[in-house]
């Protein structure tokens, strides 16, 4: 492009692009016609323009092409879970996210068997709390490229309790971090709960500053910290939050005077997924994965489009991994740094979500923090109160799943396919705080259809 090529054009100004929109709408209001405002309170606008920006972004340095094709395997039997990764990386993933639900009968040097773990990362997500098999990971891997998720927290605002008690946990914390220098953070609860994206970048700082409050960091040396988030589909909303949250984590991590950057593992939400016209959850599935890319995440995880009503099966978690090989290999989604960086309304979404965020974490600083809240029960009310928003705009038609609550297929029949129950589950137990509870849209037009479906086949 010739130096020089539009000296010959006056910039426009935002003023002059609204004084045009204006004339063009022909008596009808510019912001009631054109500008609607999102569940985080941001009034989004027709177009974005230079001169929005009071100053340059600080976001623009992220990258998008170092991201790796993720691979979650929940460890029911380590012979089949082994093969199914060893299987998973001959087709294409390139890193393995293991879930181990117990520490019985898990043989790590088995799981591991024929993955060369030098070439492959692994991700172990533990659902419980011991000191010993942390370190026999560390110690049969070499530390290569592992990263190992015990989060304390996240256990307690799930399940409602801690593993054994408050000190008990944090005291094994300790002990796992001084091995490990490793921080992981599951914040996908609050997305899959309701929570505004607003609410999941500031619980998600909040949450982990309590880590940072209790740890004994050396300020020299470098902590590997691990962002687990659940995307949604928001578009362009889901590209800011991600890069919104680098820019608040890489402001926390300031404060404390820690060398660290976060790793962000990113996997579809649940909340949108639907029983009926289940494969529009690939589409779901696809744009969310794009959202994550575009972000910046450093490993996506993709969701099988049957995942909440069927078991494992190779067929749905190869299509999932063949949608991310699309994105990269046939839609080069791995060749440009940083796409969405200086695109003005990204920006200006990124700026307003990570202001917002960081108004709501001072907040919840002031009024004794993240564990305190969790306590009190304000963090679960707030997530209700915006799922509940969520719901009535799903129920009421503002909010669409396509085949559930528009552009319904009537003929669609789907209690004989149910492997899982699709549903929140009822156990009653004794617990220290209400959990917060995860909880997609479409689940009471669902079951209602079920029970139609059922009646109908009696009626027969």
């Amino acid at each position: 492009m010739s130096k020089g090529l539009f000296d010959g054009f006056d910039p426009v100004s935002t003023k002059q692009w609204k004084q045009k929109i204006q004339f063009d709408l022909n008596g009808a209001d510019f912001n009631d016609t054109l500008i609607w405002n999102s569940n985080e309170d941001i009034a989004v606008k027709p177009f974005y323009n230079t001169d929005d920006f009071k100053k340059n972004t600080t976001t623009s340095s992220i990258s998008s092409s170092p991201w790796k094709i993720g691979q979650t395997i929940f460890v029911a039997h380590i012979e089949n879970s082994n093969l199914k990764a060893v299987n998973a990386i001959k087709r294409g993933a390139e890193r393995i996210h293991f879930i181990i639900p117990s520490e019985e009968n898990i043989s790590i040097e088995s799981l591991l068997k024929n993955i060369d773990t030098s070439a492959i990362p692994i991700h172990f997500e533990l659902q419980f709390l011991s000191v010993e098999f942390i370190e026999k990971i560390l110690t049969l891997t070499g530390k290569r490229d592992i990263t190992i998720s015990v989060d304390i927290i996240g256990n307690l605002a799930k399940t409602g309790n801690w593993f054994k008690s408050l000190t008990d946990d944090f005291s094994k914390f300790e002990t796992c971090f001084q091995s490990s220098k490793q921080i992981n953070i599951n914040t996908s609860l609050y997305q899959n709960a309701g929570a505004n994206i607003v609410q999941q970048l500031a619980y998600a700082l909040a949450h982990a500053n309590e880590y940072l409050n209790h740890l004994k960091i050396d300020t020299k040396q470098t902590i590997q910290t691990t962002f687990s988030i659940s995307v949604g589909s928001n578009y362009f909303f889901e590209i800011a939050k991600i890069r919104a949250l680098r820019l608040l984590w890489r402001t926390l991590a300031t404060e404390y005077n820690i060398n660290t950057d976060c790793h962000i593992i990113a996997t579809p939400t649940k909340r949108n997924k639907t029983l009926y016209d289940y494969n529009t959850n690939i589409l779901r599935t696809t744009t969310e994965c794009m959202s994550a890319i575009l972000g910046g995440a450093n490993t996506v995880c993709n969701l099988p489009f049957d995942a909440i009503y069927h078991k494992d099966n190779e067929f749905g978690e190869r299509i999932a991994r063949n949608q991310l090989l699309i994105l990269k290999h046939e839609s080069y989604f791995d060749k440009v740094n940083n796409p969405a960086g200086g695109a003005y309304y990204i920006e200006s979404l990124t700026e307003q979500l990570a202001e917002k965020a960081l108004d709501l974490f001072k907040n919840v600083e002031r009024n004794g923090g993240f564990l305190n809240q969790l306590k009190s029960g304000t963090i679960q009310r707030k997530i209700k109160e915006s799922a509940d928003k969520e719901q009535q705009q799903f129920n009421s038609g503002e909010r669409v799943l396509l085949g559930t609550n528009k552009h319904i297929n009537p003929n669609d029949k789907m209690e004989h396919q149910l492997q899982l129950y699709p549903f929140v589950k009822i156990n009653k137990r004794k617990t220290l705080i209400a959990p917060i509870i995860e909880k997609r849209l479409s689940e009471q037009v669902e079951q209602t259809r079920l029970k139609n479906e059922k009646q109908n086949e009696i009626n027969r």
